[in-house]
């Protein structure tokens, strides 16, 4: 079961206009950076033909995590009557982005997406394992993630913003949580609908204001 983060403290900051197009981030499609790795690695439709004919290992495993981020995408997008918004691929440096920024009135969640369908999953506290193999640092990458988004939303908004880390696991076959996991929420991508209910968190106001902060790229320059 997901809870809701502590209430953020502090008045809303003033709402804010959007940004210029050029850092809009509330423009990136679902799995931005992916779509941008696949393009650079393989520009042309005969070089995509080919590497998919190879079946190259890391173009094939951006592409399966592509098609993860679009599924997530459209479970998140039925939150939207809710009061909630939504940001993709938000990029923290060229390396390294936020799959999905969740913001609304039950607080932040950072979003990372794994898609491992058909796959048995374990989550402990520090690794998962995918069918039982090695140990891969999906928690502690969660965690991270999550501390970068609360000291750009901090700085941006002039109130305390608590950011909860979402495992989000694309149609496993089974997915195993260790109990004493409380600090990052790993789920199922089914599982997304039970945050529409939460609220108590952040007020419509602060709602605004986070989500215009997040929204505009110039507030992630420096982020790591």
């Amino acid at each position: 079961m997901i809870r809701p983060a502590a209430s953020a403290s502090g008045a809303a900051s003033t709402l804010r206009t959007p940004p210029p197009s050029n850092y809009d981030l509330a423009s990136r499609r679902p799995g931005q950076a992916l779509r941008d790795k696949i393009k650079a690695d393989c520009p042309s439709l005969i070089q995509r033909s080919l590497a998919w004919a190879l079946r190259r290992s890391e173009n094939a495993s951006w592409r399966t995590g592509l098609r993860g981020e679009r599924i997530v995408s459209r479970e998140l997008a039925r939150l939207r009557r809710h009061g909630w918004r939504t940001l993709h691929s938000v990029p923290l440096s060229p390396t390294w982005d936020i799959d999905h920024l969740l913001i609304g009135p039950g607080g932040v969640f950072s979003i990372n997406t794994k898609h491992h369908r058909g796959k048995t999953v374990w989550v402990g506290d520090h690794v998962a394992r995918i069918n039982h193999g090695e140990g891969r640092p999906y928690p502690r990458s969660s965690r991270r993630e999550a501390a970068v988004v609360k000291k750009v939303l901090d700085r941006g908004c002039g109130f305390a913003v608590e950011v909860i880390p979402v495992l989000v696991f694309v149609k496993p076959a089974k997915l195993t949580v260790r109990p004493s996991l409380q600090d990052v929420r790993a789920i199922e991508n089914r599982e997304l609908s039970a945050l529409s209910p939460l609220a108590g968190v952040l007020s419509p106001e602060q709602v605004d204001a986070v989500y215009a902060v997040a929204r505009d790229q110039r507030s992630w320059t420096s982020a790591v």
